[in-house]
């Protein structure tokens, strides 16, 4: 694309324009915008943006009518350039056209700079404008606004578009425009500028096609013989070309002018919608006139603003590189932008942003096709791991990525008969060993479902060969170890799993809510595919895995995926007798909980009554149940009578537990009567200790089922009472029974007791009877103190301990660590949810949530959601609960290090760090806990000052650092509340014996933050020895009187939103604030709002007299404060102002009839206090 012809100036296009703005400029007041909004006041120059733009000079004034002005001057003494563009023939009509306006543009121009100032001053006033205005209509209205700019180039193609004044005033004035600080303007003049620009870029490439048409038909001419050629064919065709070749120069000066002018400074704009915009069309450029615009000089801007800040910006340079990458003509030409970008390009692919990164790697995989060999071995191994990723989008663009690089230039052919060589089953072959390769060596994750949902779109139908993959197992010299055999095992039941569910697994996250009819047709016919031909060889399989615990769970798993009526339809009963076969085996062999697990499931899915086979089912069920506990019954006797047993015995007893209780988890076995011989073995463990520890968890989940079995058989019918009365019975000696494991020596028999009881005592909770089941209330049961007070030391032993540091997560250690540590957040969710229900007292909850704050990190939501739970239930006990939290550990701390320094310590540290997290917890409605956090205040006084110092020592109580934890809630107070709470602190201190020279440090912290000055020595309570502070000289009365609104404005409530401006009529005339003695004298009526706010250096000092302190204390003086935040609480709500009054009131009235020195009220009496008012 040639250069630019004309002057440097963006708005100088051609002659006319000059005229006509020449004209315009004589319509114009000489004065200019002085400044806009600041919302409006958003340039390029940002340094958030991209770069600094050079669109505006410093002494610009930044509006399109100055910029126009000074242009015009420029270009008045100028003469028009010869390579504007402009036609050198103009029609007789297009000539009128122009005398027109010539001689008419004075008017329609200081009409347009009229109409662009005042709307300039409506968009100053509203941010809104049509392009961001939401809703469909505005929507349909910037489609319609662009196509109305593609439609005018259009119409004007072969007339007005080469006149010279239509357009060129109209590029004028765009590019005017997208120079604007009014956002509108610049937003709105750069999509139609980029608009106009593309639809000149379709006009070029159509002049430039006609073009070689006119220059093959003049060569084809000027070749023809001289009898046969004809010279007024060839003149006619020569002032063609011309004719297209001065079009093409007015189009190409029109589209410089319009890059120059607006793209360069307006594709590093500081908003992000006009990044877009810009990058948007530029790539669209570059994909239809190729010839000129898929060069470096315009490519390099697509490559700048890829390392742009914002998302869409980001998204609309990957949508652009792939509209260009998409072909192989063109990633000719894209060689040097591709190493030089490229690291930038592999980079995204972990983009924050997953729409982002999604189009990164299908960027990728357009390189990987049309470039070969650009992408390194290091691009795609940084590809190779987000086929792991949660987000679904990105993990299948990342398996479309891995299926070209590794699968598809082995399994796939480029020739015709390609279709018949990928469905052979050589192919099919290399693709698993493939895939085997690629999963087992990358040692890239444990679960290869992942895998397998990330290749389903692009690699499904490979996948869903279970032909190949099932021969892969079978075959007896497959020459595939042990981890491939295992790995190739998972993909078979994951590949089974995604066909016949359809939905990722778990974790991974989808943006679809379902299928459509069409996937649902496919899952169903693929679910009778995969049933017919695994259920003849699902025998087989178990057959030869069945030694391997780690192969037979997942082979046991596929039967949830089947269709099993085909057992019926189909008449394949003989498979399942097989397969029932061939389950008792694998019952019988293996005591690992997985296998046994998937074997009792599998066994659950066949037994239903729906299906005709249900009787041998049910048969082969019995079998192997009698099988099972007459083993465990010989076992049982020999234990029970011989006092020692060898190792083989006891893991055989074990192992027969162990199976009995997965099938009773899953089948009812209440006919075999389990629970007495489970009883008597667990009894005789307790008591004698005798019985082996593995023996007795399988025996305690026994009798745990055999409990909820009899309880679902009683729920479903009217019971008798008697029969209520024994399972009561039954549940009462069993919670006793894990009662007494809790203390046993092995952690994991406390922790299986724990479960256990916690679950018992839930079910069997009074929630029980809820849903018109009260027939249910005898079993009804609530643990004794014993058992409460036994659960919560055991939370304390097992739960809130501190576990090792974590490595790097792979290792071994790790991995225990972190079970361990699920472990320990079921233990105390179990324990929570027990609180929640009523079932342990709720003062329980203190013993956690003393631990929110050390232990944040591991069980930080199960606290947190806990206290939630429990403030929704009961505001005011829940206040309580925190408050006993801070004084438990404030004991514990105090009984272990004694009162001398407590506070220093970095314990204490961590307990105001969980008062300050307890106060977070109030949430911002100050209004609505101001009765609890007062009575807080007041209960952690009364804890602070319950233990009177030593006699004849001058030390402080032991209980008054804790004053410093209750510091930490004094912002959730309102300012009377603080003073009220001065004055109970200033009559508990006088009935403590204290030191006038020594102060008390918590006491000094604790005024500090009940005073609404930051001077603590003149809020220490009356009576109490004040530290000694260097008097600081304040200001005149008359610069004390000088003081602003925005001053005043900082005594607001710190819940409250800042209020506008005060509307007070003392502040709208102008009235200075009087003097202290002024105020206190005219302000005997009103109420005390003051609110603790930071003040400045002047009203520190007026606050800085103990007469003004009095007057905080006393809760009928009147102060300063008083009017000052009357007035600032005027724009507030007016039920909140409401409550203020009435509360205001409420303490006048206790001044007025009783104070201190007439009735002796005594603080310390809330009925007197009256702390039920607020």
């Amino acid at each position: 694309m040639p250069t630019l012809r004309s002057s440097s100036s963006p708005s100088s296009v051609s002659s006319p324009l000059r005229r006509a703005a020449g004209g315009g400029q004589r319509g114009l007041s000489a004065s200019s915008s002085s400044s806009v909004n600041a919302l409006c006041g958003d340039r390029d120059s940002d340094p958030t943006s991209q770069g600094d733009s050079g669109s505006l000079s410093a002494d610009e004034g930044s509006d399109f009518e100055d910029s126009l002005r000074r242009s015009v001057k420029k270009r008045a003494a100028k003469r028009p350039l010869k390579t504007t563009p402009v036609a050198k023939h103009p029609k007789k009509g297009s000539r009128m056209v122009r005398g027109r306006g010539q001689k008419d543009s004075e008017l329609p121009a200081s009409d347009l700079f009229d109409a662009v100032k005042a709307a300039k001053s409506d968009m100053q006033d509203s941010g809104d404008y049509p392009l961001i205005a939401p809703g469909p209509s505005w929507k349909k209205f910037q489609g319609s606004f662009c196509e109305f700019v593609k439609t005018l180039v259009y119409q004007c193609q072969y007339s007005l578009l080469y006149d010279g004044f239509p357009m060129d005033n109209l590029i004028s004035l765009l590019t005017g425009l997208s120079d604007s600080q009014v956002r509108a303007f610049r937003h709105t003049s750069t999509l139609a500028a980029m608009k106009l620009m593309t639809s000149l870029v379709r006009v070029a490439l159509q002049l430039s096609l006609h073009k070689d048409n006119n220059q093959r038909q003049y060569e084809a001419e000027r070749n023809k013989r001289p009898g046969q050629r004809a010279p007024e064919r060839l003149e006619s065709l020569s002032e063609k070309r011309k004719e297209l070749q001065e079009h093409q120069e007015e189009i190409e000066g029109m589209m410089n002018a319009l890059f120059r002018g607006v793209f360069v400074h307006r594709y590093r704009d500081v908003l992000p919608e006009i990044r877009a915009i810009c990058i948007e069309e530029i790539g669209s450029w570059m994909q239809s006139y190729s010839t000129s615009f898929l060069t470096d000089s315009y490519l390099k801007y697509i490559g700048w603003t890829l390392h742009d800040k914002h998302r869409e910006v980001r998204l609309k340079c990957l949508k652009a590189l792939k509209g260009l990458y998409s072909s192989r003509e063109l990633t000719a030409r894209l060689e040097l932008f591709t190493s030089r970008f490229k690291d930038r390009m592999v980079s995204m692919v972990m983009d924050r942003e997953y729409d982002v990164a999604v189009e990164a790697v299908k960027l990728l995989i357009l390189i990987l096709k049309n470039m070969e060999g650009v992408l390194t071995d290091a691009d795609c191994e940084s590809v190779y791991p987000v086929v792991y990723a949660s987000n679904r989008a990105l993990a299948s663009a990342a398996g479309e990525f891995l299926y070209w690089k590794l699968f598809y230039p082995e399994c796939e052919t480029r020739t015709g008969g390609g279709r018949q060589r990928r469905r052979s089953p050589r192919a099919q072959r290399t693709f698993f060993h493939l895939l085997l390769s690629f999963f087992v060596e990358s040692e890239l994750h444990d679960h290869a479902a992942y895998l397998v949902d990330s290749l389903w779109d692009c690699a499904g139908s490979q996948l869903k060969d279970w032909e190949s993959l099932t021969s892969l197992l079978l075959e007896k010299d497959q020459n595939l170890g042990d981890v491939q055999e295992s790995t190739l095992i998972e993909i078979l039941v994951s590949s089974v799993r995604q066909a016949s569910e359809g939905h990722p697994p778990v974790g991974r996250i989808t943006g679809r809510k379902g299928l459509t009819p069409k996937e649902r047709k496919i899952q169903a016919d693929d679910k009778v595919k995969l049933t017919e031909h695994l259920i003849p060889l699902l025998p087989q399989l178990l057959a030869k895995f069945s030694a391997d615990a780690e192969k037979v769970a997942p082979l046991l798993q596929l039967l949830n995926y089947f269709d099993l009526s085909i057992y019926c339809t189909r008449r394949l009963e003989k498979h399942l007798e097989l397969f029932l076969q061939q389950l008792q085996e694998v019952v019988v062999k293996h005591a690992e909980p997985a296998v046994l697990e998937a074997g009792a499931h599998a066994l659950y899915l066949l037994c239903s009554p729906e299906f005709t086979f249900f009787g041998r089912v049910d048969f082969a069920r019995s079998q192997l149940v009698d099988l099972l506990t007459d083993r465990f019954q010989q076992e049982l006797e020999e234990l029970l009578q011989s006092s020692f047993l060898d190792e083989d015995e006891v893991y055989s007893l074990a192992a027969t537990l162990k199976r009995l209780s997965a099938f009773y988890n899953a089948h009812d076995l209440s006919r075999w009567e389990l629970y007495e011989p489970c009883y008597q073995l667990l009894r005789k463990a307790v008591d004698t200790g005798e019985v082996p520890h593995q023996v007795i968890l399988p025996a305690l989940t026994l009798v745990y089922f055999s409990i909820l079995w009899t309880l679902t058989h009683l729920s479903g019918s009217e019971a008798s009472q008697e029969q209520l009365l024994s399972l009561k019975d039954r549940m009462v000696a069993f919670c006793e029974l894990c009662q007494s494991c809790l203390s046993d020596m092995d952690s994991n028999i406390q922790e299986q007791a724990f479960v256990l009881l916690s679950d018992l005592l839930l079910i069997f909770s009074p929630q029980m009877i809820v849903g018109g089941r009260d027939f249910l209330r005898p079993l009804v049961f609530l643990p004794e103190a014993t058992l409460q007070s036994e659960l919560a030391s055991f939370l304390m032993d097992h739960v809130f301990i501190q576990p090792g540091e974590l490595g790097s997560g792979h290792s071994q250690e790790d991995h225990l660590q972190i079970e361990q540590l699920h472990q320990r957040r079921r233990l105390l969710a179990g324990f929570c949810k027990l609180l929640l229900y009523g079932v342990l007292e709720m003062d329980a909850a203190s013993d956690v949530f003393k631990h929110y704050n050390k232990f944040y990190n591991d069980y930080g939501d199960i606290i947190k959601e806990t206290l939630t739970r429990v403030r929704q239930i009961d505001r005011s006990h829940c206040s309580r609960i925190l408050l006993l939290s801070l004084k438990q550990l404030y004991t514990e701390l105090l009984q272990e290090q004694g009162p001398q320094g407590l506070n220093e310590l970095p314990a204490f540290g961590e307990m105001r760090d969980l008062a300050r997290r307890f106060a977070l917890s109030f949430g911002p409605q100050q209004l609505q806990n101001r009765d609890l956090v007062v009575t807080l205040h007041k209960e952690g006084i009364k804890f602070s000052l319950s233990e009177p110092p030593p006699a004849g020592s001058s030390s402080q109580p032991p209980n008054l650092a804790f004053l410093e934890l209750l510091s930490e809630f004094s912002p959730r107070l309102f300012h009377q509340d603080k003073q009220l709470l001065l004055s109970y602190l200033e009559k508990c201190l006088q009935r403590v014996s204290q030191s006038p020279d020594c102060p008390w440090g918590p006491v000094t912290t604790y005024c500090h933050s009940l005073s609404p000055v930051e001077s603590t020595a003149e809020a220490i309570p009356q009576g109490y020895p004040r530290s000694k502070k260097r008097r600081t000289e304040g200001p005149s009365r008359r610069q004390r009187e000088d003081v602003s609104s925005s001053q005043e404005e900082s005594l607001q409530l710190t819940s409250v939103p800042p209020s506008p401006t005060l509307t007070s009529t003392a502040v709208k005339r102008g009235q200075p604030l009087r003097s202290l003695e002024e105020v206190e004298e005219e302000g005997r009526s009103a109420p005390q709002l003051t609110q603790r706010q930071p003040l400045s250096g002047n009203q520190r000092s007026r606050f800085s007299s103990p007469r003004h302190f009095r007057t905080l204390l006393n809760p009928s003086g009147r102060g300063l404060g008083t009017r000052l935040t009357r007035l600032s609480l005027m724009e507030e709500d007016e039920e909140e102002l409401e409550i203020h009054d009435e509360l205001s009131e409420e303490w006048q009235d206790t001044d007025k009839h009783s104070s201190p020195s007439e009735h002796g009220l005594d603080l310390l009496d809330s009925t007197e206090l009256n702390l039920e008012d607020f």
